[in-house]
């Protein structure tokens, strides 16, 4: 099976240990996404909505030159460091997800970011 590693410049850079994302066999896998300004590498946003809303836009600016759109997200991962900010990202997830959402599970981030709270990851459909 073919792979194409997916890059580009309207999110943030991922470091040298992994790519944005990776197309392979009709699918997209987008990297664990954070919640980072495309041209400074900075946190954006203070609360859970700002950044799961900076998440998804870049997971959005990765998915689309993979030939890849939002409403073909097929799964998604969502790792948070506070368990209490599941709520807020709910809040968040249905402003861009408000009929047949992915496929979802969440899980509580294993490390500490100075100001980070949440990371995603998606599979989405070519």
């Amino acid at each position: 099976m073919l792979r194409n590693i997916v890059r580009t410049t309207k999110a943030a850079k991922a470091p040298a240990t992994y790519s944005q994302a990776v197309k392979a066999g009709g699918l997209v896998f987008v990297s664990g996404t954070g919640p980072y300004d495309q041209d400074t590498g900075a946190i954006c946003g203070e609360t859970i909505q700002d950044q799961t809303r900076q998440c998804l836009v870049n997971i959005e600016a990765i998915l689309v030159p993979a030939g890849c759109s939002m409403d073909r997200i097929v799964s998604a991962t969502v790792i948070l460091v506070e368990e209490d900010d599941f709520a807020g990202m709910n809040e968040e997830w249905l402003r861009w997800f408000p009929a047949d959402p992915p496929a979802r599970q969440a899980a509580k981030l294993p490390v500490r970011v100075p100001g980070l709270k949440i990371s995603i990851a998606v599979i989405g459909e070519t």
